[in-house]
């Protein structure tokens, strides 16, 4: 099988990126998989557009597939002058409130989705949130939806040895880790509000972000303002995160929105107690007592005042999937595509 992917990131032409890395796994198991990379100014993506032209006319490909709703559009016209079907990947809850209200261009690309949704001739979601989403909006559409998340090796955390210990780092604190990019719907500020209205509860509570990303100097300037630097620290990205959920007291998620939420089971698979927005994956991996309204402080407050009383159950158990089967999945959802035309 010989799959044409359009992508805007980078990085998955970096031999040393992990994105790398997981498309020569792919390649692999496919038997053949071509990236095309389709970012930067207006003149890189009408080079893009030629070389994907290129490509397909010199090879046979038995599907083309994009990532997001941009590069989707693209792929729609590859597949519509070249008559290879289209498999649309959508690794974002697109239309939850929060996503579309979040920019305008989070509203076009909602507007462009709609357009491109009924033309894939399959579609592959990272979560069953997403899946039943689209099935709510697009009722005929139910037997073209394939729920494929992403991979996460869960018995490689478990079995994985603690090499930082943060009750070492930060001895006799209660440690609320949060770790993604820092950005704006990431909803970090709430985060940092409701660790604010806990400095009274005899345990001593430490909210650790760990990233990087364009809101970091504004959250400092936001825990400096509040005199919170007691209870909030900032570290940039560990590469050992994995211990750093091992030996966490919660691991908390205040997301706006989110496709999947890979941390959520990260942090589970690590045995991390955590609360979470209702977002994602949350609601299939975490009792209720554990999730949020997503942007509700009062909500966020309870459910962490719930932690520090040690009153919070632990994450749902998780199926533990090897990476051949996942990759025997990932391949049998081009599959199932191929077949369309």
């Amino acid at each position: 099988m010989k799959v044409l992917m359009i992508s805007g990131d980078p990085s998955i032409v970096n031999p040393r990126s992990e994105a790398c890395k997981r498309m020569e796994e792919y390649r692999k198991t496919l038997g053949g998989l071509d990236v095309l990379l389709a970012y930067g100014n207006i003149f890189r993506f009408i080079g893009a557009v030629f070389s994907g032209f290129k490509k397909l006319w010199h090879k046979k490909y038995d599907v083309i597939t994009a990532q997001d709703v941009e590069h989707a559009l693209l792929a729609w016209a590859f597949s519509k002058f070249f008559k290879v079907p289209f498999q649309m990947q959508i690794h974002a809850d697109i239309f939850s409130h929060q996503f579309v209200e979040s920019s305008v261009l989070n509203k076009l690309r909602v507007a462009l989705a709609k357009f491109l949704i009924p033309r894939a001739d399959c579609i592959r979601v990272v979560s069953e949130r997403i899946k039943l989403s689209l099935i709510s909006n697009f009722q005929f559409l139910i037997s073209n939806i394939t729920a494929l998340p992403i991979f996460v090796d869960i018995e490689k955390i478990r079995n994985a040895l603690i090499k930082t210990d943060l009750y070492k780092k930060y001895p006799g604190r209660f440690i609320i880790l949060m770790a993604s990019r820092i950005t704006k719907e990431k909803n970090i500020g709430l985060a940092i509000e409701a660790v604010g209205g806990l400095i009274t509860h005899p345990l001593s509570s430490l909210l650790l972000i760990v990233g990087n990303g364009p809101e970091l100097e504004s959250l400092k300037l936001k825990v400096q303002s509040e005199k919170l630097e007691r209870n909030v620290k900032f570290e940039p990205h560990a590469p050992d995160l994995v211990s750093y959920y091992k030996t966490c007291d919660l691991f908390l998620l205040t997301s706006n929105y989110e496709g999947y939420g890979r941390t959520l089971v990260e942090a589970a698979a690590a045995g991390a107690k955590i609360v979470s927005s209702d977002v994602g994956i949350a609601s299939e991996i975490l009792e209720s007592e554990c999730v949020f309204k997503v942007g509700d402080k009062s909500d966020l407050a309870e459910k962490l005042s719930s932690a520090l009383n040690l009153k919070l159950p632990p994450p749902k158990p998780l199926v533990s999937q090897t990476k051949e089967d996942y990759l025997r999945l990932y391949k049998s959802s081009f599959e199932v595509c191929a077949h369309k035309k």
